[in-house]
């Protein structure tokens, strides 16, 4: 059996072992390589020229030495320079070998360093989600606050009228509020944000951290009449959220609904809001303690509309049960609960600025008028094509704005009982709801986008298309300086000037 040189591949001429790998070399090459690296080539271990064994071959008869300038000596250079070639051949496998290895190990370092960064990704959007959605602290400390809410609630049921100091007090309300608007109506508020001004606005904010990321959808907005930097958002994870657009902090987690929050409210001179759900139930909160104060069970239905009385005592609201009740939200007592004569469900409320008459939406297209004190239906709208979405009062007195799922907004003058103007969007435009600044000079529609109109003129100032899903709510801050708007896309945006 022929011997081969381990590194060259060839017979050798003196052939070596090495007691560490066991492997044949040349000796003239081996000699070289551990002169070099001092190191067996095989196996890597420290290798001396004195640990080579010879093996005894038969001997092979030499040519002579060749002279410097014969082809012999040619020939000797150029097998001095092929051995140069092995070994450095030899030394390039070796060290693609190892090059090969440690880009795998990096390549499988890289793939584990991709998970571990993914997870984490998740793992931090969870905790940012459950700190946007933490209780404060402060509301823990009372619970049996809450139970003791619930079951004066509970018996609430049965309706204990109307006094006449009850009477007397809406009317003292409506009659004051009354002289203030007409005193109102002559100037332009102070401070009043400019048409141009509307044109100019810009999307300055989103929120979109406000509620969970699993149970997506804001259905419900408005702004804290007092102080226009808290907002009050109603989510479909049954929650409502008590949000500083100033500090961009969440000031207040509302959790007792057992289904989302459609409806929501904030009082005007106080930190408490109020809030309805499909679940039957309304609800009055302390902002402070995140607790339930009040609980009304109005009706035998999911509550639809919810508005609350000038007073800042009362609220009125509707359901599916076909009944619009009214509410002291002091007391939890059920004042009076009336049935819509027609037998169809209730769809919105909303109270006109001084109180003793409001508005409701049906599922039948109607919009009718009634007089709060005598709780009856003075007047009745007709003219849309599907259910009432949303209605709303302006400031003046004189207007009312209603929206169904016809794809329009009609005008109705109160003083004359009439529509006097149709804005048609186009068709499929899905209208969630309308409301009217403070001053009345501009309306703004939220659903498919969000779109500000000139009163009187009823031109359209601005179109806001940032949602990515269906707008649910929009409001006017003081003096319309910003506008709110939310959407089913889970985000709170905020517009106005730089």
């Amino acid at each position: 059996m022929a011997l081969y040189c381990a590194i060259s591949n060839e017979v050798p001429e003196v052939p070596v072992v090495s007691p560490s790998s066991g492997a044949v070399f040349e000796k003239r090459i081996i000699e070289k390589y551990i002169i070099e690296n001092g190191v067996d080539p095989i196996s890597g271990k420290d290798l001396r020229v004195e640990d080579l064994i010879e093996i005894k071959t038969p001997p092979i008869v030499k040519p002579k030495p060749p002279s410097a300038t014969s082809i012999p000596a040619t020939l000797k250079s150029m097998q001095d320079e092929w051995d140069a070639l092995m070994l450095h051949t030899f030394t390039q496998r070796q060290q693609l070998q190892t090059a090969r290895q440690e880009l795998s190990h990096a390549l499988y370092q890289h793939d584990a360093a991709c998970r571990v960064i993914a997870r984490l990704t998740k793992e931090v959007t969870a905790a940012r989600e459950a700190l946007a959605t933490l209780k404060p602290q402060a509301g823990l400390a009372a619970p049996a606050a809450a139970h003791a809410a619930e079951a004066a609630g509970a018996g609430g049921a049965a309706a204990a009228g109307m006094s006449a100091e009850v009477v007397a007090r809406l009317q003292e309300r409506a009659t004051a509020l009354t002289q203030e608007r007409k005193r109102r109506g002559r100037t332009v508020p102070d401070g009043l944000v400019a048409l141009d001004q509307i044109r100019a606005f810009l999307t300055l904010a989103s929120h979109p951290g406000l509620h969970s990321a699993s149970v997506p959808g804001i259905l419900a907005l408005d702004i804290n009449p007092s102080d226009h930097s808290r907002l009050l958002t109603g989510g479909n994870d049954r929650n409502a959220t008590v949000f500083n657009k100033d500090t961009e902090q969440v000031v207040a987690i509302l959790k007792g609904h057992t289904k989302k929050v459609t409806r929501v409210i904030y009082h005007p001179d106080e930190d408490t809001v109020i809030t309805a759900s499909p679940d039957h139930t309304i609800r009055v909160w302390n902002v402070p303690t995140s607790q339930t104060t009040v609980l009304l069970r109005s009706h035998d239905g999911p509550v639809t509309g919810l508005s609350l009385h000038p007073t800042g005592d009362y609220v009125l609201s509707t359901s599916t049960d076909q009944h619009w009740a009214f509410s002291d939200i002091r007391t939890g007592t059920l004042l009076t609960k009336v049935s819509d004569a027609s037998g169809v469900s209730l769809t919105t409320a909303q109270f006109h600025p001084d109180g003793l008459i409001f508005g409701t939406g049906t599922e039948d297209s109607q919009v009718k008028i009634w007089d709060l004190k005598e709780q009856s239906n003075v007047a009745n709208f007709p003219g849309h094509a599907g259910p009432v979405t949303s209605i709303s009062f302006s400031e003046n007195g004189y207007y009312l704005a209603t929206a169904a799922e016809d794809s329009c907004v009609k005008l109705w003058d109160l003083r004359k009982l009439k529509n006097f103007k149709t804005i048609q969007l186009d068709e499929g435009y899905s209208i969630k709801e309308l409301c009217f600044d403070q001053s009345g000079t501009y309306l703004a529609i939220a659903g498919t986008d969000v779109r500000v109109y000139l009163c009187r003129q009823w031109q359209e100032l601005k179109v806001f298309n940032d949602h990515t899903a269906s707008a649910t709510g929009v409001r006017f801050g003081k003096n319309a300086q910003y506008l709110a708007s939310t959407s089913m896309d889970r985000t709170l945006k905020l517009y106005g000037i730089e």
